[in-house]
């Protein structure tokens, strides 16, 4: 069942233009220029329920501003988009509460209320019954992990118990799609594995669907077995994440720790030299002449331990978005 439909949406903004010095000072305040910015461009794709997809591109790519569309919080300007029934700019309250929108580095919580009041607030906004409302935080807060923490004032929470309780706010309504932009920003390892963990179980527990951001790629990993690649406004990529990376990772990940210091250049013919510190070395090797390489380096040097590993997944979408395709 499709949910998210999204066809050629697109997003241009007026940049005013000015040249610098007095004259064009001037000349910016009698006659003003404009130039367009296209956000986005010509963005298609379909999530269907219970979906969890990750979103991803470099800064600047577009992801925020398609999320700010889908959400309704801009106003696209050509293309369609749907959640649902729903045209998203519309604002409907049918609408409204049917989603949520997490962005990491915004915050919705009063800073010296206990989380608590303001997730009152939250449940009177969405009309909740105080049944409900209890139901749900204690739902939530065992989830959450953040037992004796939402009757203090938010400014003594840590980051990671900060963004639970944000999590908390922006579900207590319990909507059905999820979009989260950033929601791991700045979190410890310890606190965004906590985050992964909660939104891996209320999608199970819920059959919700999310649409998440991250430049964390674990986050990714963890969750999503779709990604959709934006760059330069324009999606690039629409598909399974372990097909994107035998696609562009045809190479392995070959780390020699060897029993004296061997020259760059004598390491150099046997792969893409990418580290070398003191007696380790790391290697990119493609596929294909792996086992070939791996024989001449044991024959041609004292070697003391050697590990083959994929590439980190930041460096396969990072040389996706050097090359700015898939083709």
């Amino acid at each position: 069942m499709c949910l998210i439909y999204v066809d050629h949406l697109t997003k241009r903004y007026q940049v005013a233009t000015k040249a610098s010095g007095l004259g064009g000072t001037v000349k910016h305040f009698l006659n003003r220029q404009y130039r367009n910015i296209e956000a986005v461009r010509n963005v298609s794709f379909q999530i269907n329920k219970g979906e969890v997809v990750g979103f991803l591109g470099p800064n600047g790519a577009g992801k925020t501003t398609t999320l700010k569309m889908l959400t309704g919080l801009v106003h696209p300007s050509a293309g369609i988009a749907r959640v649902g029934e729903h045209i998203p700019f519309q604002r409907q309250t049918a609408f409204l509460q049917t989603i949520t929108l997490v962005m990491g580095q915004k915050q919705q919580l009063l800073w010296d209320l206990p989380a608590l009041d303001s997730l009152r607030i939250n449940a009177a906004i969405y009309g909740l019954s105080d049944q409900v409302f209890r139901q749900r935080v204690g739902e939530l807060t065992e989830m959450l992990a953040l037992q004796g923490k939402l009757t203090q004032p938010v400014r003594k929470l840590s980051l990671g118990e900060r963004m639970k309780a944000e999590m908390m706010a922006a579900l207590l309504h319990r909507p059905q799609v999820l979009f989260l932009d950033e929601p791991t920003l700045g979190l410890d390892v310890n606190a965004q594995v906590a985050v992964r963990n909660f939104l891996r179980d209320y999608n199970q527990r819920y059959q919700a669907t999310i649409l998440l951001t991250s430049h964390y790629m674990a986050d990714i990993t963890a969750l999503c077995q779709r990604v959709l690649l934006i760059h330069q406004g324009q999606l690039i990529y629409d598909g399974n994440l372990e097909q994107l990376l035998g696609r562009f990772a045809p190479y392995r990940q070959v780390t020699v720790e060897l029993t004296s210091i061997a020259q760059p250049q004598a390491l150099a013919s046997y792969g893409e030299l990418e580290t070398l510190e003191g007696c380790t070395a790391s290697l990119i090797v493609r596929r294909d002449q792996l086992t070939q390489t791996v024989s001449r380096l044991l024959a041609d040097f004292d070697i003391q331990d050697l590990t083959v590993t994929d590439p980190p997944v930041e460096e396969v979408i990072g040389r996706v978005f050097q090359a700015g395709s898939v083709d």
